[in-house]
């Protein structure tokens, strides 16, 4: 147990779990699960809430979870508690991703709790951009946020590889949307207008009539026939933005979870400096697809995450679940 005093820790670590809901996760699912007993947090990976279609493996649930971790470490920094992380600590286990203890007194820095004051603020963008450039410099410290973490961060400068993108984006977009499971799997996500669900996403959360941006990234369909979307996209999303792709040497589950660990972080740092991202993981979602990026664009490097980063007008209120769904509290032994 921690020398700080229980009351201190109970707070902390429900701070923590309040802070870790935030994260991003695919189609807004929010697949975790978090236990507290005494000064420990332990994630779980919620497999209802996983994509059995799009997502066999649980490569984006994990990439999900890892995104919240940060905002767990974050959080437990911002108050002043170093956070003992354990990823996967036990194999008989599977689905519990990570543990987190209350450590010692640390001192958080400038970084820390601007960071940390980015996470209800932070959303995804599902359209164009404006036209002005993300700083060369801005791009330059996303990449140091990324390695930071153990994974990497590269802006796609080449026209032709960000058109490759693109291409293989829509292409991939266009065949699932064939696939009657895929659409399903989607549908099963989207949120019709009025909804009172905490997941999935809203119908505002999306242009009704995108612009389509030169090269053209494919969006995904939450609509589905229906007259669903808001209308702030309709003068200023015509800008692809910058395009990047963020990597792992490895592809494994832990390496899954480095890569939301370092999504997170990457995402908290852009939207301090008033950047958005939008994301596209639809070429990612199928093996052939993935392995000719991988191959052909990344020297080998496995993709985790196909995103584009911009600065946009658009504020849409975020869907988050209560904690009191996530959380289970147990009295410390």
């Amino acid at each position: 147990m921690s020398a700080h005093p229980i009351e201190e820790i109970i707070s902390a670590t429900r701070a923590a779990v309040q802070a870790a809901v935030w994260a991003p996760s695919v189609h807004n699912t929010q697949p975790w699960s978090f236990t507290v007993e005494g000064d420990e947090i332990a994630m779980r990976a919620d497999s209802d809430r996983k994509l059995r279609t799009g997502d066999a493996a649980g490569r984006e649930l994990l990439i999900s979870c890892g995104a919240a971790l940060t905002n767990v470490r974050l959080t437990l920094r911002r108050l002043g508690h170093e956070p003992l992380v354990r990823v996967l600590p036990d194999p008989d286990r599977p689905a519990l991703v990570a543990t987190v203890r209350v450590g010692g007194t640390v001192v958080p820095d400038e970084h820390t709790v601007r960071l940390h004051a980015e996470i209800e603020r932070r959303r995804t963008h599902r359209a164009g951009f404006t036209e002005l450039p993300v700083p060369e410099r801005l791009e330059e410290t996303l990449a140091a946020q990324a390695a930071a973490e153990g994974a990497r961060l590269t802006p796609i400068r080449a026209e032709a590889a960000v058109r490759v993108l693109a291409a293989l984006t829509c292409a991939a977009q266009d065949v699932q949307s064939q696939d009657r499971l895929f659409s399903l799997e989607v549908v099963r996500w989207a949120r019709p207008p009025g909804s009172t669900r905490g997941d999935g996403v809203p119908a505002g959360g999306y242009p009704r009539e995108p612009r389509r941006t030169r090269p053209h990234f494919a969006q995904r369909d939450y609509a589905h026939g229906h007259p669903w979307g808001n209308d702030s996209d309709q003068f200023f999303g015509t800008s692809t933005g910058t395009v990047a792709v963020l990597t792992t040497r490895g592809d494994s589950r832990e390496d899954w979870i480095t890569a939301g660990q370092a999504l997170q972080r990457v995402l908290l740092h852009a939207s301090a400096y008033g950047l958005s991202a939008a994301f596209h993981t639809q070429a990612l979602e199928a093996y052939h697809l993935r392995e000719f990026i991988r191959q052909e664009l990344l020297s080998g490097e496995y993709p985790q995450m196909i995103m584009r980063l911009g600065f946009t007008f658009d504020e849409n209120a975020a869907v988050r679940r209560p904690v009191s769904e996530v959380l289970e509290e147990r009295p410390p032994h």
